[in-house]
């Protein structure tokens, strides 16, 4: 039998793995605080270089005080040593963090081989610095980071162009300790979380890295703080191929954002007129997590985001030229995701055909949900395999075992055995490590590049942007990842690094994890 026939018969299945004792405190309240419902950033990076992609944890914090109140509400991070087994190095590192957290975003904004760390809460956000040594500082107060919003995520990217990486924050709306409005049913007694109408939109925050760890906020000189949303996620890439990164925020029952990098320090958003700030019904929805990939391989950058159930998680072509077509119901994921509601959501093949599959970390925000309406709260994670642009669900994943109040979703090769694996949080509950245990994948490819954050990569006809944001309030800084099917030829890299410089390597033998630096000029 021979491989492309094996490649047709596969199916994608995970199993829970475990390893990891985190457990998620949203710290639930009778009042039904608004931000119990949406901590759960992970940011999945190699912060010590031993080339293992290591595993970080954003926590909650009492509420309303929003304070840690001890060892349960410290952020956590977890050293990756192989074989599945993974050793909590919080302490030792220096991130147990202060306050409320919401999202994580790594990579290393100084330029010094270290990854570092940004993590987003509320009204308190905090960066870090890794001194490459285990350890990270708190740089917070000299990088002139502010931590006045209920901050959400953040993303990495550089903007203008000067090597150095700039940080954009996606903020949510305003929000109080002294916040006690009644939703729900006041007959009957029930309380749910409020609607996201009574929470005032805000802009989100562009800093620009001046270098020696010291950052400006350019929010209003650069037309980013001009437009005011719930930003529940941020995910770049060069939707326009203009040479210029680009990011899209997703919005809470408002339009999306799609900022256009016009490459004088400015941005124009432009999410409407280029068809991604809305559905073709023309209704804001509950935009959550996003991934801004090439799911189709035609080489443009598509986007996906999540929402809740009756809304679906809508899918948005690239159709070149600045606009995007609405693919959601043509994608075949309208009748798949109908009845569920989403958060962490990420393109990636999983079984390495060489088609970018789609997963989606699932539950209603409401955990009354089944009180008020024909919804449930708790849901299934759930794995969509592509095939020539149209979505599938895989009956057999393993995923629909675990029904919880799941939340962020990151994506990587944990075991490094050509295989991605998948992290997701859980509300109150032990996260989810689910080990890729699919059989007859095709070949693979990852390419470790080295203070490439930006680099473009070309394998197959295939396109890769490596970046760090993803999913909903999540991180991952590894290696790009090519699924490249039946055949065991070498294949030819294309790499254009974030200086422009373009790199091709012949004859990269397939099944491998190449670390690759950018030649010297």
């Amino acid at each position: 039998m021979n491989l492309l026939f094996l490649l047709a018969l596969a199916q994608v299945r995970f199993e829970n793995v475990g390893g990891v004792d985190f457990v998620l405190q949203n710290h639930a309240t009778p009042q039904k605080q608004m931000i119990e419902t949406m901590p759960g950033g992970i940011a999945i990076f190699d912060y010590n270089g031993d080339g293992r992609p290591d595993l970080f944890f954003a926590n909650g914090a009492t509420v309303p005080a929003l304070k840690k109140e001890g060892p349960k509400d410290w952020n956590r991070l977890y050293r990756n040593d192989g074989n599945w087994k993974f050793t909590d190095v919080t302490e030792s590192a220096g991130l147990q963090g202060e306050g409320y957290a919401m999202g994580a975003a790594a990579a290393d904004f100084d330029g010094d081989g270290h990854v570092d760390l940004f993590v987003a809460g509320v009204q308190r956000n905090l960066l870090y610095r890794n001194l490459g040594n285990g350890k990270f500082a708190d740089v917070t107060a000299k990088s002139g980071i502010k931590s006045s919003e209920w901050s959400v995520a953040g993303g990495w990217f550089d903007y203008d162009g000067d090597g150095r990486l700039d940080l954009l924050v996606a903020n949510y709306g305003q929000w109080t300790k002294m916040q006690d409005r009644f939703c729900g049913d006041a007959a009957r007694n029930l309380r749910i979380y409020c609607h996201p109408k009574y929470f005032e939109p805000r802009p989100n925050q562009l800093y620009r890295n001046l270098g020696n760890g010291v950052f400006e906020d350019v929010s209003v000189k650069s037309g980013i703080a001009a437009h005011k949303g719930r930003g529940m996620a941020v995910v770049f890439a060069d939707y326009d191929a203009d040479g210029r990164l680009d990011a899209f925020v997703t919005n809470d029952n408002l339009p999306n954002f799609l900022f256009r990098n016009l490459g004088n320090g400015k941005f124009e958003e432009v999410a409407l007129l280029a068809g991604v700030a809305l559905l073709d019904h023309g209704k804001p929805i509950a935009s959550m997590g996003a991934d801004f990939r090439d799911y189709d391989n035609d080489g443009k950058p598509d986007i996906v985001l999540t929402a809740l159930n009756g809304e679906t998680f809508p899918v948005f072509r690239n159709q070149g030229g600045g606009s995007f077509s609405d693919q959601t119901f043509a994608s075949q994921v309208a009748r798949l995701s109908n009845s569920r509601s989403g958060w962490g959501v990420g393109f990636v093949d999983f079984d390495n055909d060489g088609a970018k599959d789609l997963f989606t970390a699932n539950s209603h925000v409401n955990d009354l949900v089944e009180k008020f309406e024909a919804a449930t709260y708790l849901q299934a994670n759930a794995v969509f395999r592509q095939t020539k642009g149209k979505f599938a669900e895989v009956p057999e994943s393993g995923l629909q075992s675990t029904l919880a109040a799941h939340r962020g979703a990151a994506f990587a090769d944990l075991d490094q055995d050509g295989r991605m694996d998948a992290v997701v949080t859980v509300l109150s509950g032990k996260v989810e490590i689910w080990r890729n245990v699919s059989e007859n994948s095709g070949h693979w490819l990852q390419l470790d590049l080295v203070r490439g954050l930006g680099a473009r990569v070309e394998v197959d006809g295939q396109h890769q942007l490596l970046m760090s944001s993803v999913s909903y309030a999540s991180s991952v800084l590894d290696a790009v990842h090519f699924g490249l099917g039946a055949s065991a030829e070498p294949r030819r890299v294309t790499i254009v690094w974030p200086s422009g410089q373009r790199q091709i390597l012949n004859g990269v033998k397939v099944d491998q994890r190449l670390r690759v630096s950018e030649p010297a000029r």
